[in-house]
């Protein structure tokens, strides 16, 4: 559908930046949402002959550090000329002077988001298995990545990251976990101590995308050629930091826990049983060139920590009516088998 997010003068003002960089638009844009994501919208600028994507913040319920479109805009263009598959880049803005917010621009790259079990019924065995096989390359790649060289060495800390994902998301407990259960809230403070006399020791330091999955990427699939499955594109970077990218494996793989699907909101593809278990994940990463995976049992409790957070911090939300639409009703009940996977590692 069209979007009244923008007006003609805004959209008008948009295609003025963008000519200013370079790509000047053949007529007047249009704009629409495209359906997914939580934090940032996501519109599909089109002139009738070519499509782009704009990113930008939402229009009121904005808080600190988040939102920053800019930021995100920055390691995809420093990507552009790897290995690992971005959309090309067009123009940021930074300023809130054209449209409310800043916003960002990347050429529209077409491909399959499979973000359900829906989603993903629609491929063979043969698409999921070269799908797993092209997720992992990417990532294996961004790993491999010289980010200083990339022009990413003031894009976060390079050490110390174990610790300070410790410390921001005990903070963010703090604030989200009240409403658990005396329980649920003595297994996460057992949890986050453990963590903290254990935590995994940094052997390597790159960009770390931070929420690295199937339905953050678009697919380029060969409907004759089953096997020949490529990533057009990696998306959703608003997580990326220079980091441990051992973290990043972990992420990927805790997702994987059944009880994602009550955070997702419904059934979703990345935890379905026709893809690999978090063993073969890791054999598989480590296969298509990865960073060796040192102390990866407590990054994986890290990581279950992290998302028991998320998910009490989206029943804090819906509790609040601070959510949305559907789906944000039992997010809560993925807190304390979350938890327990974690304590069942450390």
């Amino acid at each position: 559908m069209t979007t009244e997010i923008l007006g003609a003068d805004e959209l008008a003002a948009v295609a003025t930046v963008m000519a200013q960089a370079g790509t000047t638009p053949e007529g007047p844009l249009t704009a629409r949402v495209i359906a997914g994501g939580k934090s940032n919208l996501t519109l599909r600028l089109s002139d009738g002959v070519r499509d782009w994507v704009m990113r930008t913040p939402p229009r009121a319920g904005r808080t600190p550090s988040a939102h920053d479109v800019v930021r995100e805009y920055r390691v995809v263009s420093a990507l552009g000329p790897t290995e690992v598959p971005v959309a090309p880049t067009v123009v940021a803005y930074p300023e809130e002077d054209l449209i409310g917010g800043a916003f960002a621009i990347c050429d529209y790259v077409a491909g399959a988001n499979v973000q359900s079990r829906e989603d993903l019924a629609r491929l063979s065995d043969a698409q999921v298995d070269a799908a797993m096989s092209a997720l992992l390359g990417a990532l294996a790649a961004l790993h491999q990545i010289d980010h200083v060289a990339a022009g990413l060495e003031t894009f976060g800390r390079p050490d110390g990251y174990a610790a300070r994902q410790l410390k921001r998301w005990s903070g963010q407990w703090d604030i989200v976990g009240q409403h658990q259960s005396a329980a649920t809230r003595a297994a996460a403070a057992e949890l986050a101590a453990r963590l903290g006399r254990r935590l995994p020791e940094q052997r390597a330091t790159g960009i770390v995308h931070g929420d690295f999955r199937m339905d953050n990427t678009l697919l380029r699939l060969d409907a004759e050629h089953p096997e020949h499955v490529e990533v057009a594109a990696v998306v959703d970077w608003e997580l990326s930091t220079i980091g441990d990218p051992v973290a990043d494996v972990a992420m990927m793989c805790v997702y994987r826990h059944p009880s994602f699907d009550l955070v997702a909101g419904g059934p979703c593809a990345w935890t379905s049983d026709r893809l690999p278990s978090v063993d073969g994940f890791a054999t598989a990463y480590l296969k298509a060139g990865g960073v060796e995976l040192h102390d990866f049992e407590q990054h994986l409790a890290l990581g279950y920590y992290k998302v028991a957070v998320i998910a009490a911090g989206i029943d804090h939300r819906y509790r609040a009516g601070a959510t949305v639409g559907d789906g944000f009703d039992a997010a809560g009940e993925a807190v304390a088998p979350l938890l327990e996977a974690g304590l069942a590692l450390t």
